[in-house]
């Protein structure tokens, strides 16, 4: 059994993200690749932050945050629409992907990929917050993908 990975086509864990992800650009999403999904899992959520907005915006800034995506939905395009999931509000206050945008210099993006023994009852528009609580003591496995930006 392989681990639970996260990858993108687009860029290595710990490379730059293209400047059309951007939220200056196209604001599109990156693809994503899904490996080594664990048996059991029922959902998987998708959460993308900025840990280094700290300083600037005073709070980590949630870029992207989508839950109930179906197991087998191992590659996740680039514009992605997320008919068969359900997207939360970001930090722009809308509802989807809102990608990278750095006020001061390169930043960290944290792609987080969560297996879930459950789907998550939640309305579209939830936030990051709530999606936190609604999968405690349900996540089996995590993976992490690392991308940098800069303005």
């Amino acid at each position: 059994m392989t681990a639970l990975s996260l990858t993108s086509p687009a860029f290595e864990d710990g490379g730059r993200i293209p400047d059309e992800y951007g939220y200056r650009a196209e604001n599109v999403n990156p693809p994503l690749e899904v490996d080594g999904i664990p048996d059991g899992t029922e959902s998987l959520a998708i959460v993308m932050d900025d840990p280094d907005a700290m300083e600037p915006a005073g709070k980590v800034w949630d870029h992207w945050i989508v839950w109930n995506v179906p197991p087998d939905a191992t590659s996740i395009p680039q514009d992605w629409r997320a008919t068969d999931a359900v997207e939360g509000r970001n930090d722009y206050d809308e509802v989807g992907y809102g990608g990278p945008n750095p006020p001061d210099r390169e930043h960290a993006y944290r792609f987080d990929c969560y297996a879930l023994d459950t789907t998550l009852d939640l309305p579209a528009g939830s936030t990051k917050a709530d999606v936190e609580a609604a999968i405690e003591g349900h996540v089996i496995e995590r993976a992490r993908l690392i991308g940098r930006y800069a303005p």
